[in-house]
């Protein structure tokens, strides 16, 4: 089992059913663990056991991902906006009895966690953003090796049915491309946990990914620019973790990039790729339990 001792528990939303294992309940603060593309909640299984010594754990698939719902879209994409994904995981803690919790997320999901953040002061303790700049910095400082690195970010936004299509006719290459890029390969990831990565990337999975990604660059840029217009920021403290070895590395500064959206920044480059939670796990755990602390 990928999270032994864990429960499976679905949780219906205002906007979409939520899927999320949960760890043994104790008398422990929350945190809640969202992941990134092309993934689910599985990329934290070697991290869950260790924290649920310390936390009430909740790993979720984001909506669109994994065994979560898959909503329509709308013409604007607003459906899978990063407003609307917080929404989801805020009414999800909320159905688990965690009204405050602390709150992690890698890739996509950091850009959920920035999110709920802003639009959810009040329920966040502090914060932990895995291997990302703001979604508003990446995309005005992108130059080509930035284009080069993350070609997926303007792929992925192509008017539908384009890129569902073609990754449609390849499904089965495509993951081992995106995910097998980076500096580790393939190697970070466990057999078990890559059986589940597949079983996850379905036709409507493909499609609501592709529409995460149209949305982070449409109605997401929007809200963002909204935020720093009117001064809004994310006050919880907030640890960037990213890899040494990563495109985030070489293509931005992420503490200047996150003390220019957040008030209190701390945080630092790991001895990896993208993947921190499976090519690291340890590391990312200690750095948590410190923060948290």
């Amino acid at each position: 089992m990928l999270f032994p001792g864990f429960r499976s528990e679905l949780v219906r939303t205002a906007g979409a059913d939520i899927h999320a294992v949960v760890g043994p309940a104790r008398a422990a603060p929350a945190v809640l663990l969202l992941h990134g593309y092309p993934q689910t909640h599985a990329i934290w299984h070697k991290m869950a056991p260790r924290l649920a010594e310390r936390f009430n754990v909740v790993a979720s698939d984001l909506r669109g991902y994994g065994d979560s719902g898959k909503p329509a879209t709308t013409p604007d994409h607003s459906p899978y906006s990063k407003r609307a994904m917080a929404a989801d995981q805020v009414e999800l803690m909320a159905a688990l009895g965690h009204e405050r919790f602390f709150l992690v997320g890698h890739d996509r999901g950091g850009r959920v966690a920035h999110r709920l953040c802003v639009d959810h002061a009040a329920r966040v303790e502090k914060v932990a953003v895995l291997d990302i700049a703001p979604t508003l910095a990446m995309y005005e400082q992108t130059d080509e090796a930035f284009a080069r690195a993350y070609w997926h970010w303007f792929f992925l936004i192509l008017p539908a049915p384009v890129p569902e299509r073609m990754i449609g006719n390849a499904i089965d290459c495509v993951l081992p491309a995106k995910m097998g890029s980076g500096s580790a390969s393939l190697s970070p990831f466990t057999a078990e946990a890559w059986a589940e990565y597949v079983r996850c990337f379905t036709p409507g999975m493909v499609h609501a990914s592709c529409e995460d990604y149209r949305a982070a660059a449409s109605i997401d840029l929007e809200h963002d620019r909204a935020d720093r217009e009117a001064g809004r920021r994310v006050r919880a403290p907030l640890l960037a973790l990213w890899g040494a070895r990563g495109v985030v590395e070489r293509c931005f500064r992420p503490l200047d990039e996150w003390r220019r959206v957040a008030d209190h920044v701390e945080g630092r480059a790991l001895p990896a790729g993208h993947y921190l939670p499976e090519e690291v796990p340890d590391l990312v755990v200690e750095e948590l339990e410190r923060f948290f602390s």
